[in-house]
């Protein structure tokens, strides 16, 4: 009996954060190993689900780094990267765009539906969702090839699917004003999805607790300054860096909370959204 006590006090902690966020935009990137392990996968999908069903509305962008890598590697194609991007040459595009849209994007809408959910895949071509452009060259790199930054996003569709009670899954792939394909990262365009659609969060999974500080240890909350700082000082890098980017970008932009945490726990989003506690960093503004 004391466990059913225990389930039961676990539903009454939810409550406060079903009735705070009910209605509300929830965007949640969807990347690392949470997209690879059967068990992650299954526990993600029913986190959506049951997001949607106790009146939340959940919006995925997903990545797809390691599937695109794996096909490139097939094609003898080699892959470099920049701050976290993959350095993207038209013939690369086309594998990522096949990958992403064609592949990862129908998996994930499949493994959504085939739990009980209701879900369509889209990418930026889509209802010209994701409007982008070239991303500008630094004196770091010459060119990032077909890698892009969101121009705009039009939210329209995303408005009718809500309005149909579907939950949208979206390929971080966007459309140029002459009908360019570019690759876009997924962490930035969920960040730009957050700010157009006026998410309530923000939350990205990672393969890592969070954001550590320089002795390893986890970072439960940071503001936005905080977190600027850490990366100008070179205490986060790496892939990271487009995550945390985003977050603070999103915050500018009215987003209320952005979350950096661990997907390789299982029902992370869950624990993030309805627990007291909560899991991973906090970003605030």
């Amino acid at each position: 009996m004391q466990s059913e006590i225990e389930k039961a006090k676990i539903l009454i902690e939810s409550l406060p954060y079903i009735r705070k966020f009910s209605n509300q935009t929830i965007v949640i990137k969807y990347g690392g190993h949470a997209m690879r392990d059967e068990g992650l996968k299954k526990s993600f999908a029913l986190d959506i689900i049951l997001m949607q069903y106790v009146g939340l509305v959940p919006i995925v962008v997903h990545g797809g780094g390691p599937q695109i890598g794996r096909v490139l590697e097939k094609m003898g194609i080699k892959s470099s990267f920049h701050k976290g991007m993959r350095v993207t040459d038209s013939e690369t595009m086309e594998v990522v765009e096949m990958v992403l849209v064609g592949k990862v994007n129908k998996d994930i809408v499949g493994l959504i539906n085939q739990h009980g959910g209701r879900s369509v895949g889209l990418c930026g071509k889509d209802g010209g969702l994701i409007q982008a452009k070239k991303l500008s060259s630094s004196t770091e790199i010459e060119d990032m090839g077909m890698v892009g930054q969101v121009e705009l996003i039009n939210p329209s569709i995303l408005e009718t699917l809500k309005n149909k009670h579907f939950i949208p899954v979206i390929a971080p792939v966007g459309v140029g004003p002459h009908g360019e394909t570019y690759n876009i990262n997924a962490d930035l365009v969920a960040g730009k999805i957050a700010s157009a659609t006026k998410a309530k969060k923000l939350i990205l999974l990672t393969d890592v607790e969070g954001i550590n500080d320089d002795k390893g240890k986890l970072i439960p909350s940071l503001s936005t300054g905080e977190a600027q700082y850490m990366v100008d000082k070179g205490l986060i890098s790496g892939g990271m860096i487009p995550k945390v980017n985003c977050c603070i970008e999103a915050l500018k932009e009215g987003v209320e909370k952005a979350h950096i945490i661990d997907g390789r726990i299982e029902h992370a989003i869950l624990l993030e959204i309805f627990t007291d506690k909560g899991i991973g960093t906090e970003i605030v503004a």
